[in-house]
């Protein structure tokens, strides 16, 4: 037994010492692509980069009649495998855009785009013109108030907050100008209190950039001596305004978001779905100049009011037949 186990052993040994060669056809080729590869040298590998490679693709361009071709296009160069900088590259004060005036450009081009509907804008345009020669050059009251007047309307994102929190806060700043609101804003306790003086913020200054609003006193519209003007608001209380410009929230309204979906682990594995609700803002910004049209206008409507109700014990008739004899 002994004598079996020693044979065993060394037959083991033996063939553990030689490994295993699972491809013995697939060597030799692969030993005489691996270590019999010769080096290539630096003129043959400078002649394959000299080959010609796949062709840039070709850059569009503007016509000369285009509606786009006021702007300055940017100079373009393909670029080279080597690195180098393109010969005829340069920068934009190297080269002399040309523009046509819109008096030599291709009117036919641009009618589909600018005049789409010709026949449309025909008969509205005739229809405008007639409008203004019944009216002879009067406007009517909202034109009047759209061109002295300016105003802003911006929306804001949907918070995670719901209308019956919000609403509050929207009743709180309508009517006050931007820096008071803020101010309410900057020491409320609500949450959403936060949320509704970064959108006030941002109304603001969207209002002040696109449509000139708060700019008085810098473009000379408010003189420096302009004196506080003391109106009487729609509730009887006074107000005082020193910048006819100051903008203020005429408006604030909120929006009915979408709602949201979030889990509610309860016990014994079970999980009920919850549905947060989404609320946005709405302010609508003016000048305190409308403030005081519309107290003007207030009471320019009493006084007419009053005068209407005067009892007058004789009516007011035109003399007729004045002689200074008597007639009869």
């Amino acid at each position: 037994m002994a004598s079996f186990t020693a044979t065993f052993m060394t037959r083991q040994l033996a063939g553990s010492a030689k490994p295993a060669l699972r491809f013995p056809l697939a060597l030799p080729s692969i030993q005489y692509r691996t270590f019999t590869a010769t080096p290539r040298s630096s003129a043959e590998v400078k002649a394959d980069d000299d080959l010609p490679s796949q062709p840039m693709p070709k850059q569009g361009a503007l016509t000369q009649s285009s509606i786009f071709a006021d702007e300055e296009d940017e100079l373009w160069q393909a670029p080279t495998t080597s690195g180098a900088k393109p010969k005829n590259a340069g920068t934009a004060d190297d080269f002399e855009v040309k523009r046509l005036p819109l008096t030599q450009r291709d009117r036919a081009a641009m009618d589909p785009i600018l005049n789409p509907d010709p026949a449309g804008r025909a008969k509205e345009e005739r229809k405008l013109v007639i409008r203004a020669i019944q009216k002879r050059g009067r406007l009517t009251k909202t034109e009047e108030k759209l061109y002295t007047e300016r105003e802003s309307l911006c929306r804001s994102q949907f918070f995670k907050t719901s209308v019956k929190k919000l609403t509050p806060l929207a009743r709180q700043i309508a009517g006050k100008t931007v820096d008071d609101a803020l101010l309410q804003m900057k020491f409320s306790v609500k949450k959403a209190a936060k949320d509704v003086r970064e959108h006030l913020e941002y109304a603001r200054d969207r209002a002040t950039v696109m449509h000139g609003m708060g700019l008085g006193k810098i473009t000379g519209e408010t003189p420096a001596d302009q004196k506080p003007v003391t109106i009487v608001m729609k509730n009887g209380k006074k107000r005082v305004i020193t910048d006819p410009t100051n903008m203020y929230i005429a408006q604030a309204w909120v929006n009915r978001g979408p709602f949201g979906q979030e889990p509610d682990f309860r016990a014994r594995g079970q999980v009920y779905m919850m549905r947060p609700p989404h609320t946005g803002l709405t302010v609508l910004l003016k000048e305190e100049k409308t403030l005081i049209r519309e107290a003007r206008e207030r009471q320019e409507k009493a006084t007419r009011q009053r005068r209407s109700k005067l009892w007058t014990q004789l009516p007011d008739r035109v003399i007729s037949a004045q002689n200074q004899y008597y007639s009869w």
